[in-house]
């Protein structure tokens, strides 16, 4: 396609006019009504929350290379990272079906709206973020052999609309479009899916920034699945008639009947699990934005039925949102302080419990946790896997750096990869999803370093 560059001009320059922030006068109100605070996490950790637009609110993109040939992702000592599987485009999530298979969505953030059409079209987005077409398909990837690489490739979906969150129940396939849940017909071992799917449950589309996944959990019993649909905006902007249904975590009845919200007040809730041997279910969230470098923490949280998190009100519990301008005080006074700040803007995605016992003893039933990578903050933060370490089903420290090298460092604002989507593979493997690299790494432990303990959960697989 041929770009009139010359025309897109005008639009580019009144796009730069019409980006301006809050007044010198509003920084000073939001800083007087919600000072910097210490707060104590309900694991005992402590947390520095500073005053809104302590400084100022930045962008800073990466610039997307390639992997140069032989470099991957870099572990702990005791580890090895290799290529599961490249020439995707953009791997996004991931999951791993009862049989082993392993279904990975293949999905782009489209361009909604006049900026965001301008810089698909100019390729101005260098963090890949934004794409111009989506492959909206997902892709089966099956390892026979057991060698940690898969033989077995084929299409298993496609002429889906940005598909994420995915799921088996008995003999059903589930796909989370950007704009509903499809239910497809199902036979395990099968390459391919040919059959018309059925929506069983309208979305509301699209969202802000990457808020059109959907993500997709089962309860343990498959009586229920759970829905999550992030917000449509940054702190509602648009008014609160644009969030019907949003900023929550739904629950639904397999056939898409009976929905009631089971979570409510989470921005960006992507990704679920429950803690092993449990019903507890656990919540990675990406929080807003434009509120300086330290605001607000993502975070990992254990999640209430019925229970309220926060947004757009507040955050971190029931720190007002300037932006707000005191709404809805009954909502912020049950605002629920999440249990594990992961850092501002590090874009806390994936979420996988690692159930297994390949991995040295720390490691086993700790969260891993997709970090997709800051564009809102002055210095990058994110772009790795984190571990959070659990002890009794309770987080049991901070955040520690687990899968990191996606940045080029040195300086630089270049970055060869963006990690998203993590899951536990049988075999005790984990898997990343790289979808601004378009690959999956495998990261496995030396059996010199693994603790090979029996655990009473090992068959308790987590999705």
């Amino acid at each position: 396609m041929t770009l009139n560059y010359a025309r897109l001009l005008p639009a580019l320059g009144l796009l730069a006019a019409c980006s301006s922030g809050p007044s010198q006068e509003e920084k000073q109100t939001a800083q007087a009504t919600t000072p910097a605070k210490d707060l104590t996490t309900p694991q005992q950790e402590a947390l520095h929350l500073p005053a809104p637009y302590a400084t100022k609110s930045a962008s800073k993109k990466v610039d997307i290379v390639a992997w140069p040939a032989g470099k991957t992702p870099v572990a702990p000592a005791g580890f090895t990272v290799t290529e599961f599987a490249g020439g995707l485009d953009s791997p996004r999530w991931a999951y791993v079906a009862p049989n082993g298979d392993i279904f990975v969505a293949e999905a782009n953030t489209l361009p909604k709206g006049t900026k965001k059409e301008i810089a698909a079209l100019l390729h101005l987005d260098k963090s890949r973020s934004l794409q111009a077409t989506s492959a909206n398909r997902v892709t089966l990837l099956r390892d026979t052999n057991g060698d940690g690489k898969p033989d077995v490739r084929s299409e298993f979906l496609t002429g889906l609309n940005q598909p994420f969150g995915m799921l088996v129940l008995g003999n059903s396939f589930y796909v989370a479009n950007t704009n509903g849940l499809m239910k497809f017909p199902y036979q395990p071992g099968a390459t391919k899916i040919t059959a018309k799917g059925e929506k069983i449950l309208e979305l509301p589309e699209g969202g802000y920034n990457n808020h059109w996944t959907r993500n997709l959990l089962a309860s343990k019993d498959g009586k229920k699945i759970y829905v999550t649909v992030g917000s449509g905006s940054n702190a509602q902007e648009h008014g609160p008639e644009n969030e019907v249904r949003r900023a929550n975590i739904l629950e639904i009845n397999p056939d898409g009947t009976g929905e009631k919200v089971f979570a409510s007040g989470l921005r960006n809730p992507i990704g679920l699990a429950w803690y092993p041997g449990t019903t507890t279910l656990w919540a990675a969230v990406n929080e807003r934005d434009e509120l300086g470098d330290e605001l607000v923490p993502d975070y990992l949280t254990s999640v209430k039925e019925g229970g309220f998190y926060g947004w757009p009100y507040s955050y971190y519990g029931q720190n007002k949102d300037p932006r707000l301008k005191n709404a809805r005080l009954d909502l912020v006074a049950k605002a629920i302080v999440p249990d594990v700040p992961m850092g501002p803007h590090v874009a806390a995605l994936g979420l996988t419990f690692y159930d297994k016992t390949a991995f040295p003893a720390k490691y086993q039933k700790g969260a891993f946790v997709g970090e997709h990578g800051s564009w809102n903050r002055s210095q990058y933060s994110g772009y790795k896997v984190a571990f959070v370490p659990f002890k009794d089903g309770k987080p049991a420290g901070k955040p520690e750096d687990f899968l990191t090298g996606f940045l080029a460092g040195d300086g630089t604002d270049k970055a060869y990869g963006r990690p998203v989507g993590v899951v536990t593979l049988p075999d005790g493997a984990l898997l990343v999803m790289d979808d601004a690299g378009n690959k999956i790494w495998r990261v496995s432990a030396t059996k010199a370093t693994a603790t090979l303990p029996k655990a009473s959960n090992a068959g308790v697989a987590v999705r």
